[in-house]
């Protein structure tokens, strides 16, 4: 049987659909890297946003192919052999010269980050500090929002989203508290397809489909 409120829970609950995507990005991702990096390991990437949780039973990193350096507000304590956790800013890296890392890796967290104008400070960063990279956020344009699995909450009032969140379990199957649902309206500004275009220039796009719709959109320049 089929439990609705796990499938709808966020990407980092194994079972969700969100997880079921990522998991299916990630092989494609794994297969780029195979494809155009070929014997060049250990390959640097530097992850923004990553979390050890997401790596540590990867073949790439079991295998030692990669040294990940994982980028948070907020450092990770971390043990696992390859993964190296540091503190920083994505819209401002530069403890970091250009091209240090031969990929720059991030999973939904640019639209994060407020305003538009954060969003292309840390577009430039990636750019500047990688030699390739991977960002991939929700579109913006999918009927669902991603955060609050809820149908075409990006176009509706923030009060009114405000509400759903805090007062019913119309969003995942739980009432979330009122600091943390503030928190996700504040910072959330999602991303057009024409807008991670923008952002990334001349990078190609991965587009994951639902019901023959775009669900999410990664930029990449392999």
């Amino acid at each position: 049987m089929i439990n609705l409120k796990t499938l709808l829970a966020s990407s980092d609950q194994k079972g969700s659909l969100g997880d079921k995507f990522r998991n299916n990005r990630y092989r494609f991702f794994e297969g780029l890297i195979h494809k155009h990096f070929g014997n060049e390991f250990p390959i640097r990437i530097l992850d923004i946003g990553g979390m050890a949780y997401f790596w540590k039973d990867k073949e790439l990193l079991k295998k030692g192919l990669v040294e990940i350096t994982l980028l948070n507000l907020e450092k990770e304590e971390i043990t696992t052999p390859g993964l190296h956790a540091v503190s920083g800013d994505a819209t401002n890296l530069s403890e970091y010269a250009d091209k240090s890392f031969d990929l720059v890796f991030s999973n939904s967290v640019i639209e994060h980050l407020y305003t538009w104008e954060n969003q292309e400070k840390m577009a430039k960063e990636i750019i500047r500090v990688g030699k390739k990279y991977w960002v991939q956020t929700p579109n913006r344009r999918f009927f669902i929002e991603a955060h609050y699995a809820l149908p075409y909450a990006q176009y509706l009032p923030k009060k009114l989203i405000y509400f759903i969140l805090t007062k019913t379990k119309l969003s995942r199957g739980m009432r979330w508290k009122p600091e943390y649902a503030q928190q996700y309206l504040d910072e959330i500004r999602l991303l057009s397809i024409s807008e991670m275009k923008e952002l990334f220039p001349g990078a190609e796009i991965y587009r994951e489909k639902l019901a023959n719709m775009t669900k999410s959109v990664t930029a990449y320049n392999f």
